[in-house]
Protein backbone atom coordinates (compact mmCIF):
# COMPACT_ATOMS: atom_id res chain seq x y z
CA UNK A 1 0.00 0.00 0.00
CA UNK A 2 1.27 3.50 -0.71
CA UNK A 3 -0.52 6.47 -0.43
CA UNK A 4 0.63 9.93 -1.79
CA UNK A 5 -1.33 13.53 -0.83
CA UNK A 6 -0.35 17.23 -0.46
CA UNK A 7 1.48 17.31 -3.98
CA UNK A 8 3.24 20.65 -5.26
CA UNK A 9 5.55 21.25 -7.31
CA UNK A 10 7.92 24.83 -7.20
CA UNK A 11 10.83 26.42 -9.15
CA UNK A 12 9.11 26.02 -12.66
CA UNK A 13 10.34 29.86 -13.36
CA UNK A 14 14.17 29.75 -12.30
CA UNK A 15 14.28 26.59 -14.30
CA UNK A 16 12.92 27.90 -17.53
CA UNK A 17 15.38 30.99 -16.57
CA UNK A 18 18.50 29.21 -15.94
CA UNK A 19 17.40 26.71 -19.10
CA UNK A 20 17.94 30.19 -21.38
CA UNK A 21 20.80 31.24 -19.64
CA UNK A 22 23.55 29.57 -22.03
CA UNK A 23 22.33 30.87 -24.97
CA UNK A 24 20.79 34.63 -23.39
CA UNK A 25 17.83 33.54 -25.42
CA UNK A 26 15.21 34.91 -22.77
CA UNK A 27 13.72 37.47 -24.94
CA UNK A 28 12.78 34.19 -26.72
CA UNK A 29 10.72 32.51 -23.15
CA UNK A 30 6.97 32.23 -23.86
CA UNK A 31 5.89 31.51 -20.98
CA UNK A 32 3.36 33.15 -18.19
CA UNK A 33 3.70 33.11 -14.63
CA UNK A 34 -0.10 34.46 -13.79
CA UNK A 35 -0.19 35.21 -9.97
CA UNK A 36 -4.20 36.29 -10.28
CA UNK A 37 -6.99 36.52 -12.61
CA UNK A 38 -10.40 37.00 -11.62
CA UNK A 39 -13.27 38.69 -11.86
CA UNK A 40 -13.69 37.73 -15.23
CA UNK A 41 -10.11 39.54 -16.03
CA UNK A 42 -10.85 42.60 -14.52
CA UNK A 43 -8.45 41.62 -11.80
CA UNK A 44 -5.39 40.21 -13.57
CA UNK A 45 -1.24 40.24 -12.51
CA UNK A 46 1.49 37.99 -14.25
CA UNK A 47 4.79 38.28 -15.83
CA UNK A 48 7.27 36.81 -18.04
CA UNK A 49 11.23 36.15 -17.71
CA UNK A 50 11.29 38.29 -20.96
CA UNK A 51 14.02 41.25 -20.02
CA UNK A 52 11.55 44.21 -19.75
CA UNK A 53 8.37 42.59 -19.45
CA UNK A 54 7.58 43.31 -15.98
CA UNK A 55 3.66 44.62 -14.55
CA UNK A 56 5.06 47.77 -13.07
CA UNK A 57 6.12 49.17 -17.01
CA UNK A 58 4.16 47.97 -19.21
CA UNK A 59 0.47 47.76 -17.27
CA UNK A 60 1.14 51.56 -17.42
CA UNK A 61 0.95 51.54 -20.88
CA UNK A 62 -2.82 51.72 -21.99
CA UNK A 63 -1.76 50.12 -25.26
CA UNK A 64 -0.62 47.52 -23.93
CA UNK A 65 -2.87 46.50 -21.27
CA UNK A 66 -5.52 45.10 -22.97
CA UNK A 67 -2.28 42.93 -24.75
CA UNK A 68 -1.26 41.83 -21.55
CA UNK A 69 -4.60 40.57 -20.46
CA UNK A 70 -5.74 38.81 -23.51
CA UNK A 71 -2.34 37.01 -23.18
CA UNK A 72 -2.97 36.14 -19.40
CA UNK A 73 -6.35 35.38 -20.04
CA UNK A 74 -5.04 32.78 -22.59
CA UNK A 75 -2.15 31.20 -19.97
CA UNK A 76 -5.05 30.94 -17.60
CA UNK A 77 -7.25 28.42 -19.70
CA UNK A 78 -4.64 27.02 -21.05
CA UNK A 79 -2.25 26.48 -17.60
CA UNK A 80 -1.62 23.09 -16.56
CA UNK A 81 0.13 24.22 -13.25
CA UNK A 82 -2.29 25.61 -10.54
CA UNK A 83 -0.44 27.75 -7.75
CA UNK A 84 -3.28 28.22 -5.37
CA UNK A 85 -5.83 30.75 -5.39
CA UNK A 86 -6.56 32.13 -9.16
CA UNK A 87 -2.09 31.79 -9.68
CA UNK A 88 -1.17 29.18 -12.22
CA UNK A 89 1.66 28.75 -15.02
CA UNK A 90 1.37 28.44 -18.48
CA UNK A 91 4.72 27.07 -20.07
CA UNK A 92 4.98 28.20 -23.45
CA UNK A 93 5.78 25.92 -27.01
CA UNK A 94 8.96 27.80 -27.25
CA UNK A 95 9.78 26.88 -23.41
CA UNK A 96 8.93 23.76 -23.64
CA UNK A 97 10.36 22.67 -26.92
CA UNK A 98 13.87 23.85 -25.06
CA UNK A 99 13.25 21.97 -21.61
CA UNK A 100 12.19 18.68 -24.17
CA UNK A 101 15.29 19.16 -25.64
CA UNK A 102 17.64 19.41 -22.83
CA UNK A 103 15.81 16.29 -21.09
CA UNK A 104 16.37 14.48 -24.00
CA UNK A 105 20.06 15.23 -23.79
CA UNK A 106 20.68 13.46 -20.25
CA UNK A 107 21.22 14.62 -17.03
CA UNK A 108 24.26 16.95 -17.81
CA UNK A 109 22.02 19.45 -20.26
CA UNK A 110 19.29 18.55 -17.91
CA UNK A 111 20.53 20.83 -14.74
CA UNK A 112 17.03 22.35 -15.37
CA UNK A 113 15.26 19.86 -13.00
CA UNK A 114 17.09 19.96 -10.62
CA UNK A 115 15.08 23.37 -9.62
CA UNK A 116 11.58 21.93 -10.31
CA UNK A 117 11.20 20.74 -6.83
CA UNK A 118 8.08 18.55 -5.54
CA UNK A 119 6.88 18.91 -2.50
CA UNK A 120 4.82 15.80 -1.32
CA UNK A 121 3.30 13.85 2.17
CA UNK A 122 3.79 9.58 1.58
CA UNK A 123 2.54 7.35 3.60
CA UNK A 124 3.94 3.46 2.97
CA UNK A 125 5.53 0.52 4.66
CA UNK A 126 9.08 0.65 5.83
CA UNK A 127 9.98 -2.25 2.92
CA UNK A 128 9.64 0.09 0.95
CA UNK A 129 11.02 3.35 2.58
CA UNK A 130 14.42 1.34 2.88
CA UNK A 131 14.61 0.96 -1.00
CA UNK A 132 13.38 4.70 -1.02
CA UNK A 133 15.95 5.65 1.35
CA UNK A 134 18.76 4.52 -2.05
CA UNK A 135 17.76 8.31 -3.03
CA UNK A 136 19.80 10.63 -0.74
CA UNK A 137 20.83 13.68 -3.07
CA UNK A 138 18.81 16.37 -4.00
CA UNK A 139 15.83 14.70 -1.89
CA UNK A 140 14.54 15.60 1.97
CA UNK A 141 12.77 13.14 4.01
CA UNK A 142 10.82 14.53 7.36
CA UNK A 143 9.59 10.97 8.67
CA UNK A 144 6.65 10.44 11.75
CA UNK A 145 8.81 8.64 14.73
CA UNK A 146 8.55 5.42 14.76
CA UNK A 147 10.90 5.90 17.77
CA UNK A 148 8.94 8.67 20.01
CA UNK A 149 5.45 7.67 18.74
CA UNK A 150 4.84 3.88 18.60
CA UNK A 151 3.06 3.71 21.70
CA UNK A 152 0.97 6.60 21.52
CA UNK A 153 -2.21 4.70 19.08
CA UNK A 154 -3.28 1.15 19.33
CA UNK A 155 -2.29 -0.72 16.75
CA UNK A 156 -4.60 -1.99 14.40
CA UNK A 157 -4.58 -3.66 10.48
CA UNK A 158 -4.99 -0.34 8.93
CA UNK A 159 -1.70 0.20 10.37
CA UNK A 160 0.33 -2.44 7.90
CA UNK A 161 -0.04 -3.54 4.20
CA UNK A 162 -0.98 -6.40 3.99
CA UNK A 163 -3.16 -6.88 1.26
CA UNK A 164 -1.05 -9.38 -0.53
CA UNK A 165 -0.89 -11.87 2.51
CA UNK A 166 -2.51 -15.11 1.81
CA UNK A 167 -5.90 -15.66 3.58
CA UNK A 168 -7.54 -18.74 1.85
CA UNK A 169 -7.45 -22.43 3.00
CA UNK A 170 -5.82 -23.70 0.61
CA UNK A 171 -2.67 -21.59 2.16
CA UNK A 172 -1.95 -22.79 5.27
CA UNK A 173 1.52 -22.82 6.71
CA UNK A 174 2.23 -25.19 9.50
CA UNK A 175 4.06 -24.12 12.36
CA UNK A 176 5.58 -26.56 14.53
CA UNK A 177 5.58 -25.18 18.08
CA UNK A 178 7.29 -28.38 20.22
CA UNK A 179 7.94 -31.99 19.29
CA UNK A 180 4.07 -32.81 19.49
CA UNK A 181 2.63 -30.11 19.12
CA UNK A 182 1.68 -27.69 15.63
CA UNK A 183 -0.93 -25.12 14.62
CA UNK A 184 -1.85 -24.49 11.43
CA UNK A 185 -2.35 -21.04 10.02
CA UNK A 186 -2.42 -18.33 7.34
CA UNK A 187 -0.25 -15.58 7.24
CA UNK A 188 -2.87 -12.71 7.25
CA UNK A 189 -4.19 -14.52 10.10
CA UNK A 190 -0.72 -14.45 12.01
CA UNK A 191 -1.02 -10.58 11.53
CA UNK A 192 -4.15 -9.99 13.20
CA UNK A 193 -4.19 -12.89 15.56
CA UNK A 194 -0.58 -12.75 16.83
CA UNK A 195 1.71 -10.22 15.67
CA UNK A 196 -1.06 -7.30 16.37
CA UNK A 197 -2.22 -8.58 19.78
CA UNK A 198 1.36 -9.12 21.35
CA UNK A 199 2.17 -5.23 20.26
CA UNK A 200 -0.70 -4.48 21.69
CA UNK A 201 -0.06 -5.96 25.22
CA UNK A 202 3.16 -4.76 24.75
CA UNK A 203 2.00 -0.89 24.18
CA UNK A 204 0.12 -1.31 27.29
CA UNK A 205 2.55 -3.01 29.84
CA UNK A 206 4.66 0.07 28.48
CA UNK A 207 2.06 2.62 28.75
CA UNK A 208 1.60 1.14 32.32
CA UNK A 209 5.17 0.65 33.75
CA UNK A 210 7.06 3.01 31.30
CA UNK A 211 9.55 0.29 31.98
CA UNK A 212 11.44 0.57 28.42
CA UNK A 213 11.97 -3.42 27.98
CA UNK A 214 8.13 -3.54 26.51
CA UNK A 215 9.24 -0.38 24.43
CA UNK A 216 11.97 -2.58 23.33
CA UNK A 217 9.70 -5.32 22.31
CA UNK A 218 7.31 -3.49 20.10
CA UNK A 219 10.27 -2.11 18.72
CA UNK A 220 11.84 -5.77 17.46
CA UNK A 221 8.89 -7.00 16.73
CA UNK A 222 7.19 -4.59 14.32
CA UNK A 223 7.40 -6.19 10.88
CA UNK A 224 8.54 -4.40 8.23
CA UNK A 225 4.97 -4.11 6.70
CA UNK A 226 4.53 -1.34 9.02
CA UNK A 227 3.11 1.84 7.36
CA UNK A 228 5.08 5.18 7.81
CA UNK A 229 3.87 8.50 6.70
CA UNK A 230 6.76 10.88 5.73
CA UNK A 231 6.73 14.14 3.91
CA UNK A 232 9.74 14.19 0.99
CA UNK A 233 11.17 17.19 -0.85
CA UNK A 234 12.32 15.66 -4.39
CA UNK A 235 12.81 16.96 -7.84
CA UNK A 236 12.21 15.93 -11.22
CA UNK A 237 16.06 15.10 -11.55
CA UNK A 238 15.20 12.75 -8.75
CA UNK A 239 12.45 11.60 -9.69
CA UNK A 240 13.50 10.52 -13.84
CA UNK A 241 16.07 8.25 -12.12
CA UNK A 242 13.16 6.90 -9.83
CA UNK A 243 11.00 6.64 -12.59
CA UNK A 244 13.26 4.84 -15.34
CA UNK A 245 15.17 2.53 -12.26
CA UNK A 246 11.58 1.60 -10.79
CA UNK A 247 9.19 1.41 -13.47
CA UNK A 248 9.31 -2.48 -13.65
CA UNK A 249 9.59 -2.94 -9.98
CA UNK A 250 8.40 -6.26 -8.44
CA UNK A 251 6.99 -4.32 -5.69
CA UNK A 252 3.68 -2.78 -6.07
CA UNK A 253 4.14 0.23 -4.56
CA UNK A 254 7.17 1.43 -7.04
CA UNK A 255 4.70 0.67 -9.88
CA UNK A 256 2.07 2.58 -8.37
CA UNK A 257 4.27 5.41 -7.08
CA UNK A 258 5.79 5.85 -11.08
CA UNK A 259 2.34 5.79 -11.99
CA UNK A 260 1.99 8.87 -9.77
CA UNK A 261 4.91 10.70 -11.55
CA UNK A 262 3.13 9.86 -14.45
CA UNK A 263 0.79 12.55 -13.57
CA UNK A 264 2.94 15.50 -12.25
CA UNK A 265 3.14 18.35 -14.62
CA UNK A 266 4.88 18.24 -18.10
CA UNK A 267 6.21 14.38 -17.03
CA UNK A 268 5.82 13.39 -20.38
CA UNK A 269 8.19 15.75 -21.70
CA UNK A 270 10.69 16.11 -19.00
CA UNK A 271 10.54 13.08 -16.92
CA UNK A 272 9.27 9.98 -18.95
CA UNK A 273 11.26 11.10 -22.15
CA UNK A 274 13.73 8.71 -23.65
CA UNK A 275 17.37 10.28 -22.98
CA UNK A 276 20.21 10.18 -25.78
CA UNK A 277 21.05 7.02 -24.46
CA UNK A 278 17.93 5.30 -24.26
CA UNK A 279 17.34 6.14 -27.96
CA UNK A 280 18.27 3.16 -31.19
CA UNK A 281 21.81 4.37 -32.71
CA UNK A 282 23.61 2.82 -36.28
CA UNK A 283 26.33 0.41 -35.18
CA UNK A 284 28.20 2.24 -37.53
CA UNK A 285 28.22 6.08 -35.62
CA UNK A 286 28.84 4.00 -31.82
CA UNK A 287 29.41 0.37 -32.31
CA UNK A 288 29.86 -0.23 -28.18
CA UNK A 289 26.71 1.05 -27.68
CA UNK A 290 24.57 -0.79 -30.38
CA UNK A 291 26.01 -3.98 -29.31
CA UNK A 292 25.28 -3.10 -25.83
CA UNK A 293 29.31 -3.30 -25.15
CA UNK A 294 31.26 -0.71 -22.71
CA UNK A 295 29.60 3.07 -23.10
Amino acid sequence: MIKIENVSTVGWEPAIRGARNPMNSWDKSDSWFVEEYSDHGRRFCGHKITPGYSNQELFMNPELRELIRADIEYAYEHATIRTGGTGCIYIGPNDLKLLTNLAKAGSDEAKFRRMIVVYLDVTAPMYWWKEADTYKVGTVRDSCSTMHKIADKEFTLEDFSWEQLLNNGCDLFELQWGKDCSTKVQPQHFLIQYIIPVLNICREKYLETKDKKYWWQMIQLLPSSYNQRATLMLNYEVLANMYHARKNHKLDEWREFCEWIETLPYAKELIICPTINDMPISPLLDPARASGGDR
